[in-house]
């Protein structure tokens, strides 16, 4: 596991939707759990819940997946890393970039905790720009 926390869990979630998954199991940390709570909020994921093994914590997602009229699955996620460990991205609440005009969000992180765009925008702070979602 690399010490990019934020990009395995995109990548984890990001995998388990391009394989039609219904769970995924990622490796907990705060900030892992500040994420998948805004994704659970705005309807990116159907259900979170904690799981412990032998001295190990994890989060168990339930994933969303829509049918489409003919009856396939459609995977409903596409997730951007933004900021990197190699390039940090911040940006003022001003400068915040808009995903398809509104429609998809932005997930940063700032002085009071990580939240979406639309709450920064509203609260008037920046902050570094983690991923987008749409």
């Amino acid at each position: 596991m690399s010490k990019d926390t934020i990009g395995n869990l995109l990548t984890y979630i990001r995998n388990a939707d391009m394989t039609k998954k219904r769970r995924v199991r990622i490796h907990y940390t705060t900030i892992s759990e500040n994420i998948i709570k805004i994704l659970l909020r705005e309807g990116f994921i159907e259900n979170m819940r904690k799981h412990q093994e032998s001295n190990k914590s994890f989060l168990v997602l339930t994933l969303r997946h829509r049918r489409n009229s003919t009856g396939l699955d459609r995977t409903v996620l596409n997730l951007k890393r933004i900021s990197r460990p190699g390039l940090r991205i911040y940006s003022n609440y001003r400068r915040i970039p808009r995903i398809l005009g509104g429609m998809g969000i932005v997930i940063l992180s700032t002085s009071q905790g990580i939240m979406t765009d639309r709450e920064a925008r509203l609260k008037g702070i920046g902050g570094e720009i983690l991923c987008s979602i749409w």
